[in-house]
């Protein structure tokens, strides 16, 4: 049953932090699109970028969590291979973005920097308000 409020409490916690992420990176797409459609979806393109490490954070957290239960080592290297996952996935969006998708860099930059600030900032906020 602890386990079962855990799990409930990280779902919880993941829809709002990636809620608030999205919120980020549709308003810094809708500011963007003062300049060009280009610009827009560059700016989205940065900011689903960040979203998309939060998932698999969030999918990492829930699978490390089950596995400490058992093996902690196993825990601690799921939660590692977690992060070179995200960090392989951002450079290969990145990559993919600014290379072959040709969106503007600036935008880009700006819609993944400040939906990752969104991110940091939601977490931090939910720590204090769980205390």
């Amino acid at each position: 049953m602890h386990s079962n409020n855990l799990e409930t409490a990280l779902a919880q916690s993941t829809r709002r932090v990636v809620g608030l992420q999205l919120l980020s990176s549709v308003v810094i797409a809708v500011l963007f699109l003062f300049q060009d459609v280009l610009h827009a979806a560059s700016a989205l393109f940065g900011g689903l970028t960040s979203v998309s490490t939060a998932l698999i954070l969030s999918r990492g957290v829930r699978r490390a969590g089950e596995a400490a239960l058992s093996d902690p080592k196993k825990s601690l290297a799921i939660l590692m291979l977690g992060a070179l996952q995200r960090f392989i996935l951002v450079l290969g969006l990145l990559a993919l973005g600014l290379g072959l998708l040709k969106l503007d860099p600036v935008a880009v930059i700006v819609g993944f920097v400040i939906t990752q600030i969104s991110y940091a900032v939601s977490t931090r906020s939910g720590n204090a308000s769980q205390k």
